[in-house]
C-alpha cells in the first residue's frame, strides 16, 4: 500500500512537472487569440451540423490567455514540444472571414486543420494554406469559401485527406487538378463535391485512395475503368456529372474486397448492370439512379449480403425482380426500383431489415403481398403507377408503427376496411397517396390525424367534407381531393396548409377561402358562381391560385397585384368583367397572368410593365379596347403574347428601343382591328423566332406538380391547346384584322416559326420567296387577303409543312409540285382562278413545272394503270367480306413494288387500315420517339388481326420505354364520331411518335382518330398530321370534370390513303 502512495506522489509530480515545462509557446497562443477575434459568435450558424450527428457549439468561448492553449477546446499539441499541431473548428459556430494576412498561418506546425461546417462568406481560400508543410489532413467542408482554389493546395505533399466539398462557389481549373492529383501522393480521402472542376478524369489516381468524392464537379468524358480497380478504394462517387459517361468491368473488380459505396447518380453507362457486379461482396450503399441501365437485375446481385442501400430508380431495367433479393439480402434498408420497366409479380418480402420499398412507376402487376404487414421496420412505401390489382385491406398497415408513408396511387386496386372498428393508422404516419384507388369515402382515414401530406385524388368522393376529417387534418401541408365528385366546402379550416387542389370537382355557390398559410390553391373547373371575395388578399403567402373554369362573375379584387410573391394567377373562362387590376408592384414575381375568356374592359394597365418576371399574358377573347401595347416588349423574360378576340385597333408602331420581345414564342394578335402595314421592326426583334434551339426545355417552376401553362392558338385549322411545351412551340397569329401592304421578307428570317397565320387581312404584292427559309413551319395560312403573283417554287423545300392555306386571294401560274405539296387538297388553292396544276382542274399544260416528256409519261402512265385500278378494287372488294386485311396487304405489296404513279394523286377516302388501341399505365411522358412503321400481313380471322415483326417491335419499344401497352386491333370507326366526351380541358403531357414509312412509298397517308371512352376524368387525345414520308402522331393527356366508370383510356387511330 506504502509503495502504491509513493508511485501516485511520484506520478502526479512528473505530471505537473512535464505541464509546466512544455507550455504552449506565448507566440501561438496570441495568434490563436488573433484569429479568434477576426469572428464572431452566431447562435444559428452551424445548425446543419445536427443532421451530420454533430452537436454544434462555440468552441473559441473557452480561448483564454489566462490558460494554457494546449486546453482550449479544438486545441492540441504536441506533447514534447507544445507546438499547435492540431485545429479543430469544425461547427464552432464561427462568422467571419479568413484573408491571407490572418494569424493562422502563422501556426506553422499545424498537421491537421477542420474548419468544416462554419460561415466564411466571401472567403477566397488563400495560398498561405499552401505554407502548412506539415499538414496532412485539411477539412473545409461545406464552409463557405468562394472563388478559385489556390494552385499552391498542391504542395501539401504530406496530405492524407483534402475535403473541400462547397455549395457551388468554389471552382478548381483542369490544370490544377491534374496537378493536384499528381502531387498529392499521399492522398487517402479527396472531397471535390460541388466544385467547379469542369475536367476530364485524369489517369494518375494514387492507389492509396480511400474515399474519392467528386460529385456535382461538371467532369466529363469517359470514366477511366482503372478508377475502379483502385485496390484500397472503400468509397466512389462520381454522382450528378451529366456530360460523364462510363462501362463497368466486365470481369472481377480488383476493388471488391474494399468497395462499400459506389455512387454513379445520372452518370451514362447505357449498359446493362454486369454479373461482375456480385465481387463487390462488401458493398454496403450501391446507387446507380438515372444511369441509362438496361437489361435485367443481375442474379448475382444477391450476392452483396452486406448491402443496406440499393438505388437503381429512373433507368431502363426490365424483367422480374429477382426473389432472392427479398430473401438472401438481411441487411437491406432501402430499396428504390422506380421508374424503370419491371414486370410480372412481387414475391414476398422476408427480410425485416427493409425501412423503404419505392418501386413505383413500373409495370408490377398481380396482388400487393400481405407480406408487408411483417415489415415492422418499414417507414415509406410507394408502389404508385404499376398494374396491382384486387382489393388492399388497410390493415395491412396497422401493425407499422415506424410507419412514414404510403403510395399506392394509378394502379387497378380498391381499398378495403374489413376490420371497421378496430383498425387504427400507425400514428407515425405522415403521408398518405390514395390517388384514383377507388376511394369513394372518407370513413378510413378518421384515425389518421398526423397527416401532412394526404393525396386522394381522381377518386369517387362524392358531397361534402364531414367536419371529423378538418379536424383531424388539423397538421396537414398537402390536401389533393381532385378530380372527385364533392359538391360542397364551406370552409377549409387548415392552420398550417401550404397547398390544396380542389381542382375538377362538383363545387358550386361562393369561392371558399384557405388559411393564410397557402401558398397554393387550385379550384379550376367546377361550378363556383360568386364574385371574388375582396378576403383572398389576406392570404399573403400565395405563390399560384388558379380559379379558372369555373362561373365567377363580377370584377377581379384589385389587391391581387399587391401579392409580391404570387407567381401563376389564372382566372381564365370564367364570367369576370370590370377593368384588369391597375397596380402591379415594383418587385412582382409574376411569372405567368392568364385571363383569356372573360368579359374584362378597358385598356391593359401600363403596371404590367412591372412584373420584371413575366412570361406568360394571355388577355385573350375579352372586350378590351386599347392600341397595341408596344411597352409589354420590355419585360425581359416574355414568352407568350395573346391579346385575340378583342377590339384593340390602331397601328402597330416602330419600337422606340433596340431590345424588346427579344424571347417571344408566341405571339397571338388576331380577332382584333390593327391596321396599317405589317410592323416589319417589329419581326426585326423578335430574336427567340430566328433561331432553333432544339435542347430548349419548358423551364421548371415550384408547383409545376400541380399546374402547366396553357394557351389556345389556331393551327392547322383547328384550334389547339398547348401545354407544358408552349415554350417549345413557336406561333405568329396576326389573321382576321385590317393590315395592309406587302408581306415584309424580313418574316423569312423567323425560321423557328412552327405557324404563321396572316389570314383574312387585306395584304397584297407577292409571297415572299424568302419563306422558303421557313424551315421549322407546320402551319402557313394566308388566305382571304389579295395577295397575287405565283406560287414561289421555294416552298417546296419546306418539309414540315403539313398544313397550307392560299385560298381566296389572286394568285396565278402553276402550283409547284413536291413531297409536301402533293398532301395538299384543291381547298387550299380555291378562290383562285388563274392557279394551275395538281390538285385544280387546270392543266399547267406546257407552261408547267414538269416539262412535257415527263407531264406526257406521266398521263400515259395514268392511261396504263387505269385498268389496274379496275381490276384492283374488284379484288379488294371480293375480298371484303372474307379478308380485308388481305386486300390491304396485296395493294401495299404493289404500290411498293413501283405500280402505280397514279396513286399519288387520287384519293382513296373509304380505304381504312386497322386501328390500334392504346391504354395508359403509366403517364409522365415527355419525349420524341422515333418509331418503324412496316409493311401489314392480316390474314383474316374474325375480329382481330396480327401485324408483321416492324409493328410488334415498335409495340414493345413503346411499351419499354414508356409505359404504354399498345395493342393490335381491326375496329372500324366512322370519321369524326359524336361521342367524343365535351370540355376536354387542360392537357398535362404529350408524346410525338414519328412513324417513318419503309420502304417509302408513293402515295400520302392521312391519320384520323376518335377517342371512346376513359376514366378518372384523364382523357386521351390524338392529334395527327401525314409528313411524307413520315407520319406524326401526339398523344395527349387531358384532364376533363366528368366521371367515367372504365378504369382505362382507349382511342382508336385509323390510316387511310388520301392524296
Amino acid at each position: 500500500m506504502g509503495l502504491l502512495v509513493v508511485f501516485l506522489i511520484f506520478f502526479l509530480y512528473q505530471l505537473s512537472f512535464s505541464s509546466s515545462i512544455f507550455l504552449c509557446p506565448k507566440h501561438q497562443s496570441i495568434s490563436l487569440v488573433k484569429f479568434k477575434e477576426t469572428f464572431t459568435i452566431n447562435p444559428y450558424a452551424s445548425s446543419r451540423c445536427y443532421f451530420r450527428g454533430q452537436k454544434p457549439y462555440p468552441k473559441t468561448n473557452s480561448w483564454n490567455m489566462s490558460r494554457d492553449c494546449c486546453l482550449w477546446d479544438g486545441v492540441i499539441c504536441d506533447d514534447m514540444t507544445g507546438h499547435v499541431i492540431e485545429l479543430d473548428l469544425g461547427c464552432s459556430r464561427l462568422v467571419g472571414t479568413i484573408d491571407s494576412n490572418s494569424s493562422l498561418f502563422q501556426l506553422s506546425h499545424l498537421q491537421r486543420l477542420n474548419l468544416s461546417w462554419n460561415e466564411f462568406h466571401g472567403s477566397h481560400i488563400s495560398p498561405e494554406f499552401g505554407r502548412f508543410s506539415s499538414l496532412t489532413h485539411l477539412d473545409l467542408y461545406n464552409s463557405n469559401f468562394s472563388g478559385q482554389i489556390p494552385s499552391e493546395i498542391s504542395h501539401l505533399s504530406k496530405l492524407h485527406s483534402l475535403r473541400l466539398y462547397a455549395t457551388g462557389s468554389l471552382r478548381l481549373v483542369a490544370h490544377d487538378f491534374k496537378l493536384l492529383l499528381q502531387n498529392l501522393t499521399q492522398l487517402r480521402e479527396l472531397d471535390l463535391t460541388f466544385i467547379n472542376i469542369s475536367s476530364t478524369i485524369p489517369l494518375n489516381f494514387s492507389s492509396h485512395f480511400t474515399n474519392l468524392r467528386l460529385g456535382f464537379t461538371g467532369l466529363y468524358g469517359i470514366i477511366p475503368e482503372s478508377i475502379f480497380h483502385l485496390p484500397n478504394l472503400e468509397t466512389l462517387r462520381l454522382n450528378y456529372n451529366y456530360k460523364l459517361n462510363g462501362h463497368f468491368p466486365k470481369t472481377k473488380w480488383n476493388s471488391s474486397a474494399s468497395l462499400m459505396e459506389l455512387d454513379l447518380s445520372r452518370v451514362n453507362f447505357s449498359d446493362k448492370l454486369p454479373e461482375s457486379v456480385g465481387y463487390l461482396t462488401s458493398m454496403h450503399s450501391l446507387s446507380l439512379p438515372n444511369c441509362n441501365l438496361r437489361g435485367p437485375i443481375p442474379e448475382s446481385l444477391s450476392n452483396l449480403t452486406r448491402i443496406v442501400h440499393l438505388y437503381l430508380q429512373d433507368n431502363s431495367l426490365n424483367g422480374t425482380i429477382p426473389s432472392r433479393m427479398f430473401s438472401r439480402l438481411p441487411s437491406l434498408s432501402r430499396l428504390h426500383l422506380s421508374n424503370n420497366h419491371f414486370s410480372g409479380e412481387l414475391e414476398d418480402f422476408k427480410s425485416n431489415s427493409l425501412e423503404e420499398i419505392i418501386l413505383g412507376g413500373n409495370q408490377l402487376q398481380g396482388q400487393i403481398p400481405k407480406s408487408i404487414q411483417n415489415l415492422e421496420n418499414l417507414t415509406g412505401l410507394d408502389l404508385s403507377f404499376n398494374n396491382f390489382s384486387g382489393n388492399v385491406d388497410i390493415s395491412l398497415f396497422s401493425n407499422l408503427k415506424q410507419l412514414l408513408g404510403v403510395s399506392l396511387s394509378y394502379n387497378k386496386i380498391s381499398l378495403i376496411n374489413e376490420n371497421k372498428v378496430n383498425f387504427t393508422w400507425p400514428e407515425s404516419l405522415n403521408v398518405l397517396q390514395f390517388a384514383a384507388c377507388e376511394v369513394k369515402e372518407l370513413e378510413f382515414l378518421r384515425s389518421a390525424n398526423q397527416l401532412l401530406v394526404l393525396d386522394l385524388s381522381h377518386n369517387k368522393i362524392q358531397g361534402r367534407i364531414p367536419d371529423w376529417a378538418w379536424s383531424n387534418w388539423m397538421s396537414l401541408m398537402t390536401l389533393d381531393i381532385s378530380h372527385n365528385m364533392l359538391t360542397t366546402v364551406e370552409s377549409i379550416p387548415l392552420r398550417t396548409v401550404d397547398t390544396i387542389d380542389l381542382r375538377s370537382n362538383l363545387l358550386q355557390g361562393s369561392l371558399p377561402i384557405p388559411p393564410n398559410s397557402t401558398r397554393y390553391f387550385l379550384i379550376s373547373q367546377n361550378n363556383l358562381t360568386e364574385e371574388i371575395p375582396p378576403s383572398i388578399c389576406n392570404l399573403t403567402s400565395l405563390i399560384m391560385l388558379d380559379l379558372a373554369r369555373n362561373n365567377l362573375k363580377g370584377a377581379i379584387p384589385q389587391c391581387l397585384g399587391n401579392i409580391s410573391g404570387l407567381e401563376v394567377l389564372d382566372l381564365h373562362n370564367n364570367k369576370l368583367s370590370g377593368n384588369i387590376p391597375t397596380i402591379f408592384s415594383n418587385g412582382s414575381s409574376l411569372r405567368s397572368l392568364n385571363l383569356h375568356g372573360n368579359k374584362l374592359e378597358g385598356k391593359i394597365p401600363r403596371s404590367l410593365a412591372h412584373c420584371k418576371d413575366l412570361q406568360v399574358l394571355d388577355l385573350g377573347d375579352n372586350h378590351l379596347i386599347d392600341t397595341f401595347p408596344m411597352w409589354l416588349g420590355t419585360l425581359p423574360k416574355l414568352q407568350v403574347l395573346s391579346l385575340r378576340s378583342n377590339t384593340l385597333h390602331g397601328s402597330i408602331q416602330p419600337p422606340r428601343i433596340e431590345t424588346i420581345f427579344s424571347e417571344l414564342q408566341i405571339i397571338d394578335l388576331s380577332y382584333n382591328a390593327f391596321s396599317g402595314n405589317l410592323p416589319t421592326s417589329l419581326f426585326q426583334h423578335l430574336k427567340g423566332m430566328r433561331t432553333i434551339d432544339s435542347s430548349t426545355e419548358a423551364p421548371r417552376y415550384r408547383g409545376d406538380t400541380y399546374y402547366q401553362d396553357s394557351i389556345t392558338v389556331s393551327t392547322k385549322g383547328f384550334m389547339r391547346e398547348i401545354v407544358r411545351i408552349l415554350y417549345l412551340y413557336t406561333v405568329i397569329d396576326l389573321s382576321s384584322n385590317k393590315f395592309g401592304g406587302k408581306i415584309p421578307s424580313i418574316m423569312g428570317d423567323l425560321i423557328a416559326v412552327h405557324t404563321l397565320n396572316l389570314s383574312h387581312n387585306g395584304l397584297q404584292g407577292h409571297i415572299p420567296q424568302s419563306f422558303g427559309d421557313l424551315s421549322s413551319v407546320e402551319s402557313l395560312d394566308l388566305s382571304g387577303n389579295q395577295l397575287s403573283g405565283e406560287i414561289p417554287q421555294q416552298l417546296v423545300s419546306l418539309t414540315s409543312l403539313s398544313f397550307l392555306n392560299l385560298s381566296h386571294n389572286h394568285l396565278r401560274g402553276c402550283i409547284p409540285q413536291g413531297p409536301q405539296f402533293h398532301t395538299f387538297e384543291n381547298s387550299s388553292y380555291e378562290g383562285n382562278d388563274e392557279l394551275r396544276g395538281f390538285p385544280v382542274s387546270k392543266s399547267c399544260g406546257d407552261a408547267g413545272v414538269l416539262d412535257t416528256n415527263d407531264t406526257v409519261s406521266e398521263l400515259h402512265d395514268e392511261e396504263n394503270d387505269s385498268e389496274f385500278l379496275s381490276d384492283f378494287w374488284k379484288a379488294a372488294l371480293m375480298g371484303y367480306g372474307s379478308g380485308l386485311c388481305i386486300g390491304l396487304s396485296i395493294m401495299y405489296f404493289m404500290i411498293s413494288s413501283g405500280n402505280p404513279r397514279w396513286l399519288a394523286k387520287f384519293l382513296l377516302k373509304s380505304l381504312i387500315f386497322p386501328s390500334y388501341n392504346l391504354f395508359i399505365s403509366h403517364g409522365r411522358l415527355q419525349h420524341e420517339q422515333n418509331c418503324k412503321f412496316g409493311s401489314y400481313n392480316c390474314p383474316y380471322a374474325g375480329p382481330e388481326c396480327s401485324v408483321t415483326d416492324d409493328i410488334q417491335s415498335l409495340v414493345a419499344h413503346l411499351k419499354d420505354d414508356h409505359k404504354f401497352d399498345m395493342h393490335e386491333g381491326c375496329t372500324f370507326n366512322h370519321r369524326y364520331a359524336k361521342s367524343n366526351p365535351q370540355d376536354v380541358e387542360n392537357a398535362t403531357w404529350m408524346l410525338t411518335c414519328e412513324f417513318s414509312l419503309s420502304p417509302p412509298v408513293p402515295f400520302f397517308l392521312s391519320l384520323d382518330s376518335k377517342l371512346t371512352h376513359s376514366s378518372f376524368h384523364n382523357l386521351m387525345v390524338l392529334y395527327t398530321d401525314c409528313l411524307q414520308p413520315f407520319i406524326m402522331i401526339e398523344l395527349h393527356n387531358f384532364i376533363n370534370h366528368i366521371p367515367f366508370t372504365d378504369s382505362r383510356v382507349k382511342a382508336d387511330i385509323k390510316l387511310s390513303y388520301m392524296v
